[in-house]
């Protein structure tokens, strides 16, 4: 097994491109296949109803795929992620939601016809467009320190150096979208561009609001923002609030693979700690995800996951990243398991 995964604390939204690539010839094929969210469904029906397998393209419609899926006896809901990619090739996440199995709560779609400035929300568009370019070349390096996002990448850099003003000049405007108007889009960039507001103490309410929006990418953006504000503050108390971790931790739960990999890795910092509440809680809550999560065959996405689990477990840091680096992944999952059946 390969050393620690160099991990970027949340990565920016990029996920559904890569479904919509698949019509294309230069669409990834599937390398591996995941699951999670099963508790009581057997893997055997949902792999029979998904009908893929590596080495097949992406499905070009993920729509069916999932609508084939729900039709399994428990399943509530399906979600599939294609994420790339590992020697060329993309992960195909299957997230499924069962009855009575825990969830993450998320609110109703907001109806306000509230909307951003159109020079706030064409620069998100053109930011993330510079993102992807970042991320095709291996130049998505990411510094938080400040308490916001900002990426070694010049043309990304541009655009985050804007929303500093941005921030600032609309900020009301910001607060208002993010909370109360219909399109998802908008959203999402408010998200984004408050997170640049430079007293983090005034925007913390909104971005925590934020985490239980219905659409992902507001989710995701609210996330970056609060990790960093949490790193922030870890360095300065005085310029940035504490973070509470709790919707992260219900975030490992949910049935998008976005929320429960963003959120595991926001975790690894909030976590750091190890302070027993938040610890109990994350076994509470999350003991079961963490286990299949910490299984995912792309160690980058396994890593946080499983360093989770063994804070969770009690286990001291230096045995779990010794576990990682000697390739013992199974056998302190199984270890962890035996345990916990053992108290029960």
């Amino acid at each position: 097994m390969s050393p620690f995964p160099r991990l970027t604390p949340v990565r920016w939204i990029l996920i559904p491109a890569l479904f919509a690539s698949a019509l294309s010839a230069q669409a990834p094929k599937i390398g591996a296949i995941d699951f999670y969210g099963l508790r009581k469904v057997p893997e055997a029906k949902i792999r029979q109803a998904l009908d893929l397998k590596a080495g097949d393209d992406l499905p070009k419609s993920k729509g069916d795929v999932e609508d084939r899926i729900d039709q399994v006896p428990g399943v509530v809901e399906t979600q599939l992620s294609a994420v790339c990619c590992e020697d060329g090739k993309a992960t195909l996440y299957v997230g499924i939601s069962e009855r009575d199995a825990p969830h993450f709560e998320i609110r109703e779609d907001p109806t306000g016809d509230v909307r951003l400035p159109n020079e706030v929300l064409d620069a998100y568009r053109q930011f993330l467009v510079t993102v992807n370019e970042a991320a095709q070349k291996g130049m998505a390096e990411d510094n938080i320190a400040q308490g916001h996002s900002l990426m070694s990448y010049g043309p990304a850099r541009v655009w985050q150096n804007l929303f500093l003003e941005f921030a600032k000049q609309y900020s009301k405007q910001l607060h208002a979208v993010l909370r109360d108007s219909s399109d998802e889009e908008h959203r999402a960039a408010a998200a984004c561009v408050l997170a640049y507001y430079p007293r983090k103490f005034d925007v913390v309410d909104d971005l925590q609001y934020a985490m239980k929006d219905p659409d992902p990418a507001v989710r995701n953006n609210a996330m970056r923002a609060l990790t960093a504000i949490a790193a922030l503050h870890q360095r300065d108390p005085e310029l940035a609030p504490k973070i509470s971790p709790t919707w992260f931790i219900e975030m490992l739960n949910s049935v998008v693979w976005t929320d429960r990999n963003k959120a595991s890795l926001a975790l690894l910092d909030l976590t750091d700690s190890r302070d027993e509440n938040t610890l109990s809680y994350l076994r509470e809550r999350s003991l079961p995800s963490l286990v299949e999560m910490a299984r995912w065959k792309s160690l980058g996405h396994a890593f946080a996951p499983f360093v989770l689990l063994g804070r969770a477990a009690g286990i001291p840091e230096k045995e779990i990243r010794d576990a990682w680096t000697a390739g013992e992944r199974e056998k302190m999952i199984a270890d962890i398991t035996a345990e916990k059946k053992k108290r029960k």
